[in-house]
């Protein structure tokens, strides 16, 4: 190793290197390029500080002047960066080198002056150093060696395209070293294009969990998840601990309740600035801040000193972010401990998280008030205060005391500013009992008030309420049942809020947008709610119309109901006004083998005769032609009104617009005249011209008509 190095390391109290720390710098793996993979928390950074040290110094014991920087080392976080920055400063202090950062959120003009200046190492974010290179401010063709610390993180981030340009714009005889938690299938692919022969460093202990970290699973009540994260921190009174939130919302509202109660709290989250976020840290560093309460965002690569204890207030999504989080202590042989909030709802969800991690958790309650308070007495029973010879200062104070008070008053008050100085605890419910129903009082004594709106004005409980409770200045407890109906709402007030109510409506009794109000002088008869009415009530009805009573003619339960005729139809056993008239003898019913009558001959084909439930044709007249086609003057058929084509020529083919004849082709008579002989058969169903007819009316008029019903004189010729 390079002495400069060593005594770097001496000098931070490294006795021995991390199992990390030794594989990398292996002398067989000198100059080769790594693909390593080593638990968090594992002196990941100095790992690779110490690797690249000999590409970098290439055998001298120092760096010389500052050019262009030979190293570059990629994070995918801003605190990640400046860690990384602080630890490779301290490293390579003694041999001379100059590290400078390129981090997104900082000052680029700053950053762009020192690399005019020279440098070293360059350490910062993907999308800073990419905007660097691309503006011409960072020089990559002296590069000896390319870091990305975190590399799966950044892929998940996006930074995909970022890595591949700086990787592509390097120097191909550089070395390349990936440090990552995991190796997904994107990383390994990155590493066979951009690495050559890479060298597989695995130091992860498979299928063991961090042995320095005790993992605690706390179950709590639905509502005490909050109350859960005071106690513990309460019970881990002196630990500096870092709690993690999904949201930002989230943290701000714990940040907010333990500032509240007294705590020292600092919050870390994405829409803080750069410089918030150092200072936070930085608060944490010194002491003055023992709580951090963040996002996901410190999960990665954030080392804060002597961080014993991590809560996660709500769950990770993932079991690999649960073991980020987890990682932040626990570090450098450090014992911690790392307490998930567990509510019911999220029961299954912490169980699937510990076995994809790998994790067997304690399962138990979070410390209650009284396991709190217990464990205040144990802090003060053993602080080494009672050990200490007092002063004579001291001495004379006692003495004063004990003068005016008994020896337990003077113990009673002490306690009692003791815990005055530290947060009262919560008192959180049994996670396994029943949630507590509390029973309703009666609603009474009431009367009722009606609304001059209803259904059929779209109105809604939902914007009823708070209108009433504005403008009648009453509680909403002090309203019950609201029924609305069609035309109007019937409202449930309580006797004692009646007479105010009304005062506030004032002489007109109207609430707002002109809704009337009167008071019933009892319960209504309420309709059926909803806007659909039952059936057998009418919309208005307040009570159900009666059924009619069962008759012999009613079918039997399950049997379909007849359907009846609709009102402008005929029955289908109606033969229709023509066959009415007929003489009985005509109409008789006859066996299905006697021969038909001479004069009913099938219609040839193309023609059609006349339904039975057709009407007469009320156009007809006398000495028209055979076919049922109507006569005008002279014996010539008229037109059907609207039937007629160009030049006045009927429109359509065949008798599409024929009216119905007597048996043989012969013109029915006119209504009230003499029947012809029996009905013909039905029209044939091919006929396109009876397809749209309803049997017992004559079609439709189709455009303008050019005749005029019998009855009216003909229109005149020339």
């Amino acid at each position: 190793m390079i002495q400069t190095i060593a005594d770097a390391l001496s000098a931070r109290g490294y006795d021995t290197l991390t199992p990390v720390q030794k594989a990398v710098t292996a002398r067989e793996l000198d100059g080769a390029d790594l693909l390593v993979s080593a638990q968090t928390g594992s002196g990941k950074t100095v790992a690779f500080g110490l690797a690249i040290a000999p590409t970098l110094l290439d055998g001298a014991d120092r760096f010389g002047p500052a050019a262009a920087p030979a190293a570059l080392v990629v994070a995918p976080t801003r605190e990640l960066a400046l860690q990384v920055m602080r630890e490779l400063g301290w490293l390579y202090a003694g041999a001379g080198a100059r590290v400078v950062s390129c981090i997104g959120g900082m000052d680029a003009r700053d950053e762009r002056r020192a690399l005019e200046r020279g440098a070293h190492v360059v350490v910062g974010t993907p999308g800073r150093l990419r905007d660097h290179i691309q503006r011409g401010a960072l020089d990559l063709t002296q590069i000896r060696a390319v870091v990305l610390d975190e590399a799966d993180e950044m892929l998940d981030l996006g930074f995909r395209e970022d890595l591949e340009f700086m990787l592509a714009e390097a120097p191909r005889a550089k070395r390349t070293l990936l440090f990552s938690a995991t190796v997904p299938p994107m990383i390994a692919t990155l590493a066979k294009t951009y690495q050559r022969d890479a060298v597989r460093v695995n130091t992860a202990q498979s299928g063991t969990q961090h042995a320095d970290i005790d993992y605690q699973a706390l179950r709590v009540a639905q509502r005490d998840a909050e109350n859960a994260v005071i106690n513990v921190l309460r019970y881990h009174e002196d630990q500096v601990a870092l709690v993690f939130a999904n949201t930002r919302a989230a943290v701000t509202r714990l940040a907010t309740r333990l500032s509240n109660r007294g705590l020292s709290v600092v919050t870390l989250s994405g829409e803080l600035s750069q410089a918030d976020r150092s200072h936070a840290l930085q608060a944490m560093r010194d002491g003055r801040a023992r709580i951090c309460v963040a996002t996901d965002v410190a999960a990665r690569g954030i080392d804060l000193p002597k961080l014993e204890l991590v809560i996660h207030a709500e769950l990770p999504s993932n079991a690999e972010a649960l073991l980020h989080r987890s990682g932040r202590t626990g570090r450098a042989g450090r014992k911690g401990v790392s307490a998930l909030i567990v509510t019911p709802k999220a029961a299954s969800k912490a169980a699937r998280l510990l076995k994809f991690a790998k994790i067997t958790a304690e399962w138990t309650t979070a410390p209650s008030a009284e396991d709190v308070l217990r464990r205040d007495e144990e802090r003060l029973l053993s602080d080494p205060a009672w050990s200490e010879e007092p002063s004579d200062e001291q001495r004379s104070f006692a003495e004063k005391l004990l003068a005016r008070h008994t020896p337990e008053q003077v113990a009673a008050a002490y306690l009692h500013l003791y815990r005055e100085r530290h947060a009262t605890p919560e008192d959180l419910t049994d996670p396994g009992a029943a949630p507590e129903r509390k029973e309703r009082a009666p609603f009474g004594p009431a009367g009722w008030i009606a609304l001059s709106v209803g259904r059929d004005d779209r109105a809604e409980a939902r914007w009823l309420l708070p209108l009433l409770c504005r403008a009648g200045g009453v509680d909403k407890d002090a309203i019950g049942a609201i029924r609305v109906q069609q035309k109007e709402t019937f409202v449930e007030l309580t006797e004692a809020s009646l007479p105010g109510f009304f005062t506030m409506l004032g002489p007109d009794a109207q609430l707002e947008n002109g809704v009337a109000v009167r008071r019933l002088s009892g319960p209504p008869d309420l309709a059926p709610r909803g806007p659909a009415q039952k059936k057998g009530r009418s919309p208005d009805a307040d009570t159900p119309a009666p059924r009619p009573p069962r008759t012999e003619a009613s079918p039997a339960r399950g049997e379909p109901e007849p359907t009846p005729p609709r009102p402008r139809d005929k029955p289908r056993h109606d033969p229709g006004p023509v066959a009415a008239q007929m003489p009985e003898s005509a109409t008789a019913d006859r066996p299905r083998d006697a021969p038909k009558p001479a004069a009913a001959k099938p219609a040839a084909r193309g023609e059609k005769g006349p339904s039975p439930s057709q009407k007469p044709n009320r156009y007809a007249k006398p000495g028209g032609k055979p076919g049922g086609t109507p006569a005008g003057p002279g014996g010539k058929p008229t037109r059907h009104p609207g039937a007629a084509g160009p030049k006045g020529k009927p429109a359509g083919t065949g008798k599409r617009f024929d009216k119905a004849g007597g048996p043989g082709g012969k013109p029915a008579s006119r209504p009230g005249g003499k029947p012809s002989a029996k009905p013909g058969p039905k029209p044939d169903a091919a006929d396109t011209s009876k397809r749209m007819e309803r049997p017992g009316r004559p079609a439709k008029p189709r455009g303008k008509p050019t005749g005029k019903p019998s009855g009216a004189k003909p229109p005149r010729r020339g």
